[in-house]
């Protein structure tokens, strides 16, 4: 297992860059959580220092204890998420696939759900001034426009995320700070004693955790963005940030105060501000909750990114928009969470309706997240009774904001939970594929057959294919080889070249890892190369490959001028060329029920991902693609009975 990297130390722009791209989620929190926990309650002191006293602790145990404190330790060479977790621990233990897929598909249902509450939160403000206006079309430009933009990459925006974000939470502060200052008697709220009274004597108060929740469903993507920015600069940030939440969450309480006994009328967020003040506020929430959206959206391509890596998403199509470290922008995944941001917003019009469908699937995140890092405690300290320790803890905790959200279900929570489970059915299947595709391999041991590869290569009575002949292989021992390949070279057409090229990838655990292996198979007649790359890496082999021969060119170790004397005399380099196996399912299939569903709409999903071709970066005009039938279990044939004539 990887121990914990060296992070970087705290520097002014990694404050800032911090602020700009970490705490989106978290740090909007405050335009919809007391409005939430109050509802058409009646204002007392019991609901709004009760509700204070729930976020404090939350944002304390939950936030500040359980992932600044502690869920950072586990980063896998600076990268955090609940996949780089995963990876850390995945070779100890099978059914940690598990819990890994049902937070990977819980983060990106919040990727669903967050950027529509946090905007629409923002624009209906406007209604203090402008009561009648439409806030849906609002939204629904702003997030067009949004998703809109990825394709150029976020690299210019992102130069402004940190210095606007730092506006954010100073505004949160300072217009909290005030209103604390006139109410100083709201801070003893903070009291744990207020919680317990909400919880246990208030009315429902046990339910109300459902809206408590709201103020730390960014946490999680706190950790998913560790690598951008590094343990430190995170842990340091976090203590300005969480400083401005509560103050601001004072400040609301404060002002709640002044209308105890009455029903909440707007967004007590809004209230804070002065009227002169209010268009520049709203403006400013508006940016942020975009920056939050933004910030999500890029942490959901990341996410994508590395269960492509793990064989827990179909191969869809990368694209990099920018050189700049971290810039990834997935075409079919920006505009499937755009699809669900704009049926969000159509389906609940309103932030306060958006609220009950929000928190349900990022509590299985977080549940998900506690269950791993229970397990890499213990495998890494070997102490049961620590790893025990903190997973009842958490579990605990983590247990009874899920009963109180199931609450939500019936009022929309059920759409969180249907779209987390779409996303982990598309995981369980291509996880499921890839184990019963791999089961079923059949591999040959390659020195068979480096005879019949030499006599070939030397057989000038069988037109010469190509000089060079490139295969992709998934067998990971080099002294084997499928024998689909095999089959390729000398039976479907024979294949003659000068030199065999076999290249097999293997993604490694570490996310940035670019290294490569060459063994001489058979001297200047068969060449294995093998990359090891992260899980981070693009896989661009063609690239990868060229510097390759480049290099052992240059050692002396390989000649791949053409054979044919008059092009050799000129020293004239021959042509590569790729066969790449693609399978497909033979109709020749007798199946289980459950293997044939899994195989069935494995094929129906690997219709929308991208070619082999494309994923490995190949160069299409020296590419041959051959279908190759994935007999998975034969048909059985009736026993036949020759008859005389």
């Amino acid at each position: 297992m990887n121990s914990p990297s060296k992070s970087p130390a705290v520097t002014t722009a990694g404050l800032l860059i911090s602020l700009g791209i970490i705490y989106g989620d978290i740090g909007t929190s405050p335009l919809y959580v007391m409005k939430a926990i109050v509802g058409d309650a009646q204002i007392s002191e019991t609901l709004v220092y009760g509700g204070i006293s729930c976020v404090f602790w939350t944002l304390t145990l939950q936030t500040t204890v359980k992932y600044v404190l502690l869920t950072l330790q586990a980063d896998n060479n600076g990268e955090g998420g609940v996949f780089s977790l995963y990876t850390l621990i995945r070779r100890r233990a099978a059914w940690l696939i598990v819990p890994a897929m049902v937070g990977g598909a819980a983060l990106l249902a919040d990727g669903i759900i967050t950027p529509p509450i946090s905007i629409s939160s923002a624009i209906e403000g406007l209604r203090i001034l402008y009561p009648d206006i439409p806030t849906v079309p609002i939204v629904l430009a702003i997030l067009t426009a949004l998703f809109t933009m990825q394709s150029f990459g976020t690299e210019v925006v992102g130069k402004t995320f940190g210095p606007v974000m730092l506006l954010w939470f100073t505004m949160l502060g300072v217009l909290g700070g005030l209103s604390v200052v006139q109410h100083p008697e709201v801070i003893q709220a903070l009291n744990p004693s207020y919680a317990y009274q909400l919880l246990t004597n208030y009315p429902n108060g046990f339910w109300l955790l459902g809206a408590v929740f709201l103020c730390t469903t960014g946490a999680e993507a706190l950790y998913s963005d560790l690598g951008h920015c590094g343990r430190p600069n995170i842990r340091v940030s976090w203590a300005f940030v969480k400083i401005c939440l509560l103050l601001n969450y004072l400040g609301q309480g404060a002002w709640l105060m002044t209308q105890e006994g009455q029903q909440l009328t707007g967004n007590p967020f809004y209230q804070l501000m002065p009227g002169w003040f209010l268009l520049v506020g709203i403006a400013i929430a508006t940016i942020a909750a975009i920056i939050a959206s933004q910030a999500l959206i890029s942490g959901s391509f990341t996410l994508i990114s590395e269960a492509i890596r793990l064989n827990l998403w179909p191969r869809v199509r990368l694209v990099y928009p920018t050189n700049l470290k971290g810039q990834l922008y997935i075409p079919s995944i920006n505009w499937l969470l755009w699809l669900g941001c704009v049926g969000v917003v159509l389906y609940f019009r309103e932030s306060e309706h958006m609220e009950a469908a929000y928190g349900l699937a990022i509590t299985m995140a977080m549940f998900s997240t506690t269950l791993l890092m229970a397990y890499y405690l213990y495998a890494r300290y070997k102490s049961g009774l620590l790893a025990a320790a903190f997973g009842a803890i958490y579990l605990a905790i983590e247990a009874a904001f899920l009963v109180a959200n199931l609450s939500k279900f019936p009022h929309g929570g059920w759409v969180s939970l249907l779209i987390g489970f779409l996303l982990l059915s598309v995981m369980y299947i291509w996880i499921s594929a890839f184990y019963i595709k791999r089961s079923l391999t059949e591999y040959v041991r390659l020195k068979h057959y480096l005879p019949a590869l030499q006599e070939l290569s030397a057989d000038e009575s069988v037109p010469k294919y190509t000089t060079h002949l490139v295969f992709m292989t998934s067998a990971p021992d080099h002294k084997k080889l499928e024998s689909k390949v095999i089959y390729s070279i000398f039976q479907k057409r024979p294949k003659r070249a000068d030199i065999y090229w076999f290249i097999h990838v293997e993604t490694t655990d570490a996310p940035h890892t670019a290294e490569y292996k060459v063994r001489h198979i058979a001297e200047g007649d068969v060449i294995r190369i093998d990359f090891r790359l992260g899980f981070r890496v693009e896989q661009r082999i063609n690239l990868f490959f060229r510097k390759v021969v480049e290099e052992l060119v240059e050692n002396g170790e390989v000649d791949i001028t053409s054979r044919y004397p008059s092009l050799n005399r000129q020293q004239l380099i021959g042509d590569f060329r790729f066969v790449v196996l693609e399978k497909y399912l033979s109709v020749e299939n007798d199946l289980p029920f459950k293997k044939r569903v899994i195989m069935q709409w494995y094929f129906n999903l690997k219709d929308f991902a991208a070619s082999e071709t494309k994923w490995f970066g190949l160069d299409t005009s020296s590419v041959k693609v051959e279908k190759v039938p994935l007999l998975i279990s034969p048909v059985k044939l009736p026993d036949l009975k020759r008859i005389p004539v």
